[in-house]
């Protein structure tokens, strides 16, 4: 029995791993957090508390922090607004206010908190910011020696980021952007990464195919609410690809097959143009670089855990 710590910036891909950690059988999710990063965190906290009301099929006792975090440099609003939206759903609001009660304490403190009080190291699947990790290891440095492994969806290092702001040079992936200094905590710490950066996710985009796919399926109502969710993303009609980054990096981290991977060494670079840029460092932190996903293999996961979904 693994026991999960969920940190994640409360968008669609964070959304929708949330509902698949509460499907995976053999697992115990410990603890959620929600960051203020591509998303705005109350909607995004309100989601998750709706979605463990609705999909909970463990019965994992839980509650969701917020974090109170902040960006050294903010994600786009435009692409934060679908947190409201996809609180919105129709799905989530049934059965009128949550259940779910939201963590009395700030984000990095109860992932400490969790860490530490686990009676089995903790897999730690962040889809975000690092910032909450970062701050947990200044407010308990002892929980790195209570986490197994941490699976980040951030960085790559391939050379090619996702930042286009005036001022930077377009080599860093926003989840480091975010905070580069939180990122050089984790790599400085002892911690084991497995990384899913930009470069990992190729099999996997979102495409008309795959909408498709998720309509065909809405009778489950789990995949209503993963179509309604998807179709806020709207990549294609922008000429630009968005691919399934944070739902490979969740599955990844409990079903090891779906990926090939590879052992590098990384650095993060803190300031300047290419503040958040992480790259290939001799003498660097050793971490796992996931290269390639199995797309059959992948999707036949999806599709079961969320046919097998069970309403609360």
């Amino acid at each position: 029995m693994k026991n999960v710590y969920f940190n994640n910036d409360g968008n669609v891909d964070d959304l929708v791993s949330l509902f698949l950690l509460l499907q995976i059988p053999n697992i115990k999710l410990i603890g959620v957090g929600v960051i203020d990063a591509d998303c705005y965190v109350d909607p995004a906290v309100e989601a998750s508390r709706k979605i463990i009301d609705r999909f909970n099929k463990r019965n994992d006792p839980l509650e969701v922090a917020k974090s109170d975090s902040r960006a050294h440099h903010q994600f786009p609003s435009n692409w934060r607004l679908s947190s409201f939206s996809f609180d919105a759903l129709p799905i989530l609001n049934e059965n009128g206010e949550p259940k779910t009660k939201q963590a009395a304490v700030p984000a990095h403190i109860d992932m400490a908190q969790k860490i530490k009080q686990s009676d089995t190291p903790v897999t730690l699947v962040m889809t975000g910011p690092l910032t909450d990790l970062a701050r947990a290891l200044d407010y308990d440095q002892s929980i790195q020696d209570n986490i197994d492994q941490l699976y980040w969806m951030g960085g790559c290092l391939d050379g090619h980021g996702n930042v286009n702001e005036p001022g930077f040079d377009g080599t860093a992936e926003w989840n480091a952007f975010w905070d580069p200094e939180a990122v050089k905590k984790v790599f400085d710490s002892s911690i084991k990464i497995q990384m899913v950066g930009l470069e990992s996710t190729e099999e996997i985009p979102l495409t008309r195919e795959l909408r498709i796919h998720w309509a065909s399926l809405r009778k489950f109502p789990a995949f209503d609410m993963i179509g309604q969710g998807y179709s806020l993303v709207l990549a294609d009609e922008a000429d630009s690809t968005y691919y399934l980054w944070d739902v490979l990096t969740t599955l990844s981290s409990l079903y090891p097959d779906l990926v090939s991977t590879t052992e590098t060494k990384a650095s993060v670079e803190v300031n300047g143009r290419a503040a958040g840029r992480t790259f290939k460092n001799d003498n660097g932190r050793p971490l796992t670089l996931v290269t390639k996903a199995d797309k059959d293999k992948f999707f036949n996961v999806f599709d079961q855990l969320a046919k097998d979904a069970e309403l609360k």
